[in-house]
């Protein structure tokens, strides 16, 4: 699998992923959440900046099902989901994941006809990734 590639700005959201917390980065200044991670605030240009834990719950904003040919390390796995995931607390905030099972599930291990836009999910955590799950009803 590929391990996402970090920078200065966005760095501290893999540490905290590592250890299974999902924080955001917030604008010192103004309070902003965004993402995804950057040096200045977009609404009130300050350069301070913190990170703030967030529930991990939201909702399906948006999905594809991708197909060959892909990657090596994916193309196994296909088809399989990626989701993006609209966060409850800022909704302008959008994460972009997979739809599992369960916790430590494989990447197809939901069936894309369960897919919904707008579905209720919240975030589980494998080797460091965040991953989704569908809330229970």
């Amino acid at each position: 699998m590929l391990r996402p590639v970090t920078d200065p700005d966005g760095a501290p959201f893999w540490e905290y992923a590592a250890r299974g917390e999902l924080r955001v980065q917030a604008c010192a200044g103004c309070g902003e959440l965004r993402f995804p991670p950057r040096p200045c605030c977009p609404h009130c240009q300050s350069f301070a900046s913190e990170w703030r834990p967030v529930s991990g719950g939201g909702r399906i904003w948006s999905y594809v099902v991708p197909h060959p040919p892909l990657l090596p390390g994916y193309a196994e796995l296909a088809p399989y989901n990626v989701v993006v995931v609209e966060l409850d607390e800022a909704p302008r905030v959008r994460l972009v994941g997979n739809l599992v099972a369960e916790p430590g599930a494989a990447i197809d291990s939901v069936p894309a006809g369960r897919l919904r836009i707008g579905a209720r999910v919240r975030v589980v955590f494998d080797d460091g990734l965040p991953r989704w799950v569908l809330e229970r009803s």
